[in-house]
Formats: C-alpha cells, sequence, structure tokens
C-alpha cells in the first residue's frame, strides 16, 4: 500500500486565504486588465493553465510558461521572457516542480503570484525505489530532488481530483480579487468546474473499486495522489526523474511485483521516453500502455483536456487492473 506523511504546507481552511494573500500582498489595488479588457495570466504548465482558462473564460487571457511537448521539469527560461514574466496580471504556478520558473518568479519583481502548493496540503508518498527504508519497498516513490517540494513532498497533485478542485478554489478566489468587477462569474465558473472535478471523482471510484489487482508500474512516479485516493499502490521504474536510468537491481524488483501481484500492463507516458517500459516488459511478458501525467497536452494526448486525458487514463487503468 502506498505510504503518506502529510506535510502541513498550509491547512485546508486558510489555503485559500493564503492564496488570494500571496496575489494581493504587494499590491493594494487589483490587476490592471489590458487594452483588450482582459486580465493577462501567465501560467506555469498545463494544469494550471486549464483552471485558468476554465475559470476566467472570457475575461482573462492565458499565457503558459511550458509550450506543448515540452517536459515541464526540464523548462529553461530566457531572461526576456523572465522581464515578460513581470508585465502578468497575475501568475500561476507550483513552487519547486520547475526550477526554473521559482527562478524566473523571484527575479521578475512581478507583484500578483499564487502559488498552488499553498492552496492544498502536499504529501510524501513512499521511499525512492530501491531505497526503501529499513529493508522494505514502499511504491517506488521519493526521495529524488528532481522536482519536489518541501521535506521531498510530491507535487502532482492535479491528478487526484479532489486535491485539484482544492486548487481550483483558490484560482477562483484569486482571480476574483484581482478581477472584483467580474468576481461573480469567477466564482459561477469555479463552482462549476469544481462540481465537474467532484463528478470525475466518482467516476475513479466507481470505475476502480472491484479491480482484480491493485498494483500498476509506471516509468514515472507521478501518480501517488491518485493511487491513494482509489486505494492502489504505484510502483514506479525510474521515480520522480522521468529520463533516469533504472539500476539492473530494480528492474529485478519490478519483475518480482509484477509476477506476484498479477500486473499485466508496464505504463509509459507521452511527454518522456517509453524506452524502460519496453525493456521491462519485454523482459517480463508484459503489455505497455499509456498513463498520462497531464504536464502538458499534445497531438499525441488521449485526449483535448483536462477530462479527457484523465478519463482515458481511467479506461487504461480499468483494462490494466482487471476492472469488472
Amino acid at each position: 500500500m502506498n505510504v503518506r506523511r502529510l506535510i502541513p504546507t498550509a491547512a485546508l481552511a486558510g489555503a485559500v486565504a493564503l492564496g488570494v494573500t500571496a496575489l494581493t500582498a504587494c499590491s493594494a489595488t487589483s490587476a490592471t486588465a489590458g487594452k483588450d479588457g482582459k486580465v493577462g495570466v501567465t501560467a506555469s504548465f498545463y494544469p494550471l493553465q486549464f483552471l485558468a482558462e476554465q475559470i476566467g473564460k472570457d475575461h482573462v487571457k492565458v499565457d503558459s510558461l511550458t509550450k506543448p511537448g515540452v517536459e515541464p521539469h526540464d523548462l529553461e527560461i530566457t531572461p526576456k521572457q523572465t522581464a515578460k514574466l513581470g508585465e502578468a496580471d497575475v501568475v500561476l504556478y507550483l513552487k519547486t516542480l520547475q526550477p526554473a520558473v521559482d527562478k524566473a518568479v523571484a527575479q521578475s519583481g512581478v507583484k500578483n503570484v499564487v502559488d498552488a502548493a499553498t492552496l492544498t496540503t502536499l504529501e510524501v508518498h513512499g521511499a525512492e525505489p530501491g531505497h526503501a527504508e529499513e529493508g522494505e519497498h514502499h511504491d517506488g516513490e521519493e526521495g529524488h530532488d528532481h522536482g519536489h517540494g518541501e521535506a521531498g513532498a510530491d507535487p502532482h497533485v492535479w491528478l487526484d481530483p479532489t486535491k485539484y478542485a482544492e486548487i481550483a478554489k483558490g484560482v477562483g478566489a484569486s482571480l476574483e480579487k484581482a478581477d472584483p468587477d467580474h468576481a461573480a462569474d469567477y466564482k459561477k465558473n469555479t463552482d462549476e468546474l469544481v462540481a465537474k472535478l467532484h463528478g470525475l471523482d466518482g467516476e475513479f471510484k466507481d470505475g476502480l473499486k472491484n479491480a482484480a489487482t491493485r498494483t500498476f508500474i509506471t516509468t514515472h512516479s507521478a501518480f501517488g495522489y491518485l493511487a491513494e485516493r482509489y486505494d492502489l499502490d504505484q510502483e514506479s521504474i525510474s521515480g520522480v526523474d522521468p529520463e533516469s536510468e533504472p539500476s539492473p537491481a530494480r528492474m529485478k524488483e519490478l519483475q518480482d511485483v509484477a509476477k506476484k501481484e498479477n500486473v499485466s500492463t508496464v505504463f509509459f507516458e507521452t511527454l518522456a521516453s517509453d524506452k524502460t517500459a519496453k525493456v521491462l516488459a519485454a523482459d517480463t511478458g508484459l503489455k505497455t500502455d499509456v498513463l498520462d501525467p497531464l504536464e502538458g497536452i499534445t497531438g499525441t494526448s488521449q485526449g483535448a483536456d483536462y477530462f479527457e486525458v484523465m478519463r482515458s487514463n481511467l479506461k487504461n487503468l480499468q483494462k490494466a487492473l482487471g476492472s469488472k
């Protein structure tokens, strides 16, 4: 089972207030809309871009620092982009997920900043592959300093629809504060989005409750929150860094896990190499399939937006886990 420890980044009751405080701490006035009358929002990567678009709709113009096809962890930002970042009315990012973004935000002097990590509670999920504590392996996660939050917290919160809904509420409150003239619209859009996310949560609960096995293997340990929410066990090949090379010992360990837990499928993702997944699958006689961490949408994604890709993930998990 997943081993988790809560990281007290922010009490949920005060999370939205903290996000709004971060947005307004440097300025007593609301964000000024651009020449087109829209609030300019810069999001660090797709999950935050999606929230801004769904909540802001016609009142915002949203840009993403991470372009389609770019692995978010590897993003590099030019001085020109950093300077432009300071011109945004609102910046949405998730601190520590993308070190280049953290640095750019600090250097840009941007006033209206929302850190999504303050809008929910981050968790630690287990130990890194091959380095479990006291001789026991827990889910192949964590321990790597690549793209993780404070005290090793897992940043991939958007893959849990319930936690993503918490972040959506904070983003909505921040936009209301930035653009009070359209606060009622932001509130309405936020409520609608949160309801859809809760509906998606119900789909996952119903779709996975009768799975024949609870264990899945993936190249990238991005699915700790999803696994925790739906009582699954994640085993990852490469830990948090999707491009790192697993040790021979880890590959042997996963072969044993696959046999013991009746695993049928090794999952890979669209923005990183599928090499290790195919090697493990070939060595164990398993199939491969896609489990998308939704760090970006491209032409190869199994859906056009967050909801479509998450439903594709659910379908692929059901098939792999033998859900009835």
